[in-house]
Order: structure tokens, then C-alpha cells, then sequence
């Protein structure tokens, strides 16, 4: 069982780390609304590990991502089909219920988070972002995920998991944060499988990258460069292999590609 090694009476800056668990680990992106359940045991069970307060988010995979694009609904707001928002919603819920068990039975104490409990519209609720690291410090694992979401004027849109990655870090100032995906990193080009180790670049180019509803490895780049000028580390590992998770925490032996904060 992961111990409580934090005092809530601490400062919080520096204390937390932020990981996205992406949809193409936790699911089967091939085969619509599968779950790899086996992965996500294996990645609660080194997450479990940790001994330092964690904030979860979860991608979409085959479930929210195989829908919105049935549905044809996208991260920009409009009156999208209403039957979709509603299908794409309750497959997120689902998917959510799933890593929540798995992660219970591993004794992580999830604590369910989703985005419409600190976001209004598009934008983030800034009080409510700044008390997930103290559900965190409890010994708690807040988890959020993806979703569709209220904008306002009978318009919707897609959160990706991603884009939270970025409006957490940028109000809650993790000590790291962890991209966890199905390879083992960014390439400079994905025919020759050619790694890029170190990002240190202000805006950093990638010859190929695959690209889905919510933006794919583009958009994951672009938000751990953006989270990475903050100040804040950002790895990228392959989730395949859970033990390079606390090989990125701990700083060694580390296989993957780092923004360098």
C-alpha cells in the first residue's frame, strides 16, 4: 500500500507528479470499446510503487476516440450531434470505471475527477485545479480523463486528456510529468524509428507523427513543450514497459525522450 508521506500543512509547489496514461496503452485502439485490462493492471501495480502524492489522467483509446470520430465531434465547440455527445460521454465514464477498479484492487485509492469538476466551458476553474494537489497529499489518486464538454450556447467540444496535462501543469507546477504511450518515445522519423532522447528546443519538429481527433502524438508534443517552458520536466515512455515510469522519476536509467523543463 503507498504510503502518506506528505503533510497537508507542506508547501505545495514541486511535490506532485502529473501522468497521462494515453489511449493507446490502456485500450486497443484496433478494436472498438477494448479495454487492455492486463496493461492497466500492470501500470497500477508499478504506479503503486510510487512514493510521492500522483494526479492520473486517461486518454480515450477505442472508447471516447472511436466515438467522437463516429460522430464527428472535435475539439473545437459546435452543435454537435447530440445522440454522439451523449455516447461519447457515457464511453468515457465506462472507461473511467474500468482504470478506477483496476487501480482500487491495486490499493492506489483513486479518487474520481472529472473535467467538469474544475473546468467552466473552455476554460480552467483555478480554485478547483489548486485543490487536487491537496486531495493528492492525502494519499488519495485523483484521476481524470478526456471528455466532451459543455461550452455554452448548445456547443460542445472535446477536452482531450492532453490538453489537461497542460492547464495542470501550468496552475498546479508539477515536479514532473509523464506521457505514458505505446512507444518508446518521439521520433525523428518514424520509418527508421529514430529516437529523440534529449528536447531541450523551444518548439521542437518531428518529421512524421500520426494524428486522430484530438490531435494525436502533434498535440502531445505541443503541450509537453508548452508544460516543459513552464519549468517542468516532461517524459515520454513507452507504458509497455511500467518500470520505465519510475526510471523516469528517479532520474536513472532512463529510456524515452525528456523535454528538459
Amino acid at each position: 500500500m503507498r504510503e502518506i508521506l506528505f503533510k497537508p500543512t507542506i508547501s505545495l509547489l514541486k511535490i506532485m507528479i502529473l501522468i497521462k496514461l494515453g489511449g493507446s496503452i490502456i485500450t486497443n485502439k484496433e478494436k472498438p470499446l477494448t479495454a487492455n485490462k492486463p496493461a492497466i493492471r500492470r501500470l497500477a501495480s508499478h504506479l503503486r510503487r510510487i512514493k510521492e502524492p500522483l494526479v492520473v489522467v486517461h486518454g480515450g483509446g477505442s472508447y471516447g476516440h472511436y466515438w467522437s470520430v463516429k460522430y464527428d465531434i472535435h475539439t473545437k465547440p459546435s452543435r454537435y450531434n447530440i445522440k454522439g455527445v451523449s455516447v461519447v460521454k457515457n464511453s468515457m465514464v465506462q472507461l473511467n470505471r474500468i482504470i478506477l477498479e483496476s487501480f482500487l484492487e491495486s490499493n492506489l485509492r483513486p479518487y474520481c475527477l472529472p473535467p467538469s469538476d474544475f473546468m467552466l466551458s473552455d476554460k480552467p476553474i483555478v480554485k478547483k485545479v489548486k485543490e487536487i494537489t491537496k486531495i493528492a497529499i492525502t494519499g488519495l489518486t485523483p484521476i481524470s480523463y478526456g471528455d466532451v464538454m459543455w461550452f455554452g450556447k448548445n456547443k460542445f467540444y472535446i477536452l482531450s486528456g492532453d490538453k489537461i496535462m497542460g492547464i495542470l501543469s501550468k496552475i498546479l507546477k508539477p515536479r514532473l510529468a509523464i506521457f505514458v504511450t505505446n512507444v518508446d518515445g518521439i521520433y525523428s522519423n518514424m520509418k527508421t524509428k529514430r529516437l529523440i532522447r534529449d528536447i531541450t528546443v523551444e518548439k521542437p519538429t518531428v518529421s512524421e507523427v500520426t494524428t486522430d481527433v484530438t490531435g494525436g502524438m502533434s498535440r502531445k508534443i505541443r503541450e509537453a513543450a508548452n508544460i516543459s517552458k513552464n519549468g517542468t520536466d516532461v517524459f515520454f515512455v513507452n507504458g509497455n514497459f511500467p518500470k520505465r515510469i519510475a526510471n523516469a522519476i528517479s532520474g536513472k536509467n532512463f529510456e524515452g525522450t525528456i523535454f528538459r523543463g
